[in-house]
């Protein structure tokens, strides 16, 4: 009986050196994530105009466009292109300039939109797959398009992988758990959007989308001046 008992806990001891990625892992990993994706970014930002505009049922869309960006951006960094913007100054330069323009082009829009939260709500309940699409691309691209993405999740992940162990599951798990915080988070932000935009109509649609549309400048303002770090 005592051979059995000192069997079984080598075995769990086993199992558990086994693991992909321990629980310890994951929980620090998570704890990190939530504090730099709750610090108001461009999608967050996006979120919080969305669902201001066209409540939060419709919002989901956008957010869904920003959980795919997640994969993508952790996809490259495992596949090195974190690494490739690092090394190489031309195309850093050439995606920064995109990320820089596509989000001055839309934080002049929000600056220069009307609001008019009454009629976005009601227009929420009806099907527009064209709208929904937009929404989807448009947060997707705030992300794809951000240097800064690819940089910060070939730096910050490492951190979280275990190189003795397969990486593409540690790096699948990382992403999962990412996605789902990001997406509780903008779900919050639309939610609060929503909430705004019900109880003072109009008037908070119109501020939020211009707060938003000034936040996003000053990001794209931010992003022009970023620099490479030179290996």
């Amino acid at each position: 009986m005592i051979r059995l008992h000192g069997l079984a806990r080598m075995r769990v001891a086993t199992d558990d050196r086994r693991s992909v990625m321990t629980e310890t892992t994951v929980l620090a990993f998570a704890v990190v994530a939530f504090i730099g994706i709750a610090t108001p970014g461009p999608t967050v930002l996006l979120a919080l105009s969305n669902g201001s505009r066209f409540g939060v049922r419709r919002a989901v869309a956008g957010m869904c466009g920003a959980v795919l960006s997640d994969f993508v951006l952790i996809g490259a960094a495992a596949l090195g292109l974190g690494a490739l913007l690092a090394a190489s100054e031309s195309w850093f330069t050439a995606v920064k300039w995109i990320g820089v323009a596509y989000l001055a082009w839309l934080g002049v829009g929000l600056l220069r939109s009307r609001g008019s939260a009454t009629a976005a709500l009601d227009r929420a309940s009806q099907p527009a797959d064209a709208a929904v699409l937009a929404l989807v691309a448009r947060c997707f691209l705030v992300a794809a398009t951000n240097p800064k993405g690819y940089l910060f999740f070939s730096a910050f992940l490492p951190q979280f992988i275990d190189p003795s162990k397969p990486q593409v599951a540690q790096y699948a798990i990382l992403a999962v758990v990412f996605a789902a915080i990001d997406f509780v988070v903008m779900f919050s932000y639309a939610g609060l959007g929503s909430r705004a935009a019900k109880f003072f109509r109009s008037a908070a649609s119109i501020w939020l989308d211009r707060l938003c549309g000034g936040a996003l400048l000053a990001l794209a303002g931010t992003m022009a001046f970023y620099r490479r770090v030179a290996n």
